[in-house]
């Protein structure tokens, strides 16, 4: 059979046909459209909604409580940075980044007291609790915010 335009059709099940409402059967003369109305007519909007606020409301998940922007800090103790920490090492975020404590410097950090030190060590760039300060400088070290 030779190729032409009079031969040419669609693959079967491709084209869908028409509903055609309203002609008998078992749906009636409305057949589901309602009464009146946009809706109800032909090229009427379809499928676009126009929720009420109460519907948005309902829609949306209950996420209760506040949540803050800020990213909350990355935590270390005084005791895992004692033993990594020399003797008269300058401690900042970069510092720990290389030893491994920390993944990236993007994030704040803050060290808690947990712990002993007894290196002296300059803490810079990092956050730091009252008892950590305190045992830091015990141990001669110094804090700069």
């Amino acid at each position: 059979m030779a190729l032409s335009l009079h031969t040419i059709h669609a693959a079967r099940g491709a084209r869908k046909k028409k509903v055609r409402i309203g002609r008998g059967g078992k749906r009636g003369t409305y057949s589901g459209k309602g009464f009146k109305g946009q809706k109800s007519r032909s090229g009427g909007r379809k499928g676009l909604k126009r929720l009420g606020m109460r519907q948005l409301i309902e829609q949306t998940h209950k996420l209760r409580g506040f949540k803050s922007l800020k990213d909350k800090p990355v935590i270390l103790n005084l005791k895992s940075l004692a033993t990594l920490a020399k003797d008269s090492d300058h401690v900042n975020p970069q510092f720990l980044v290389d030893k491994g404590l920390v993944k990236s410097i993007r994030k704040p950090i803050k060290i808690l007291g947990n712990g002993e030190i007894s290196v002296k060590i300059e803490l810079s760039g990092c956050s730091v609790s009252l008892s950590a300060k305190e045992k830091i400088e015990k141990a001669g070290g110094a804090v700069k915010v």
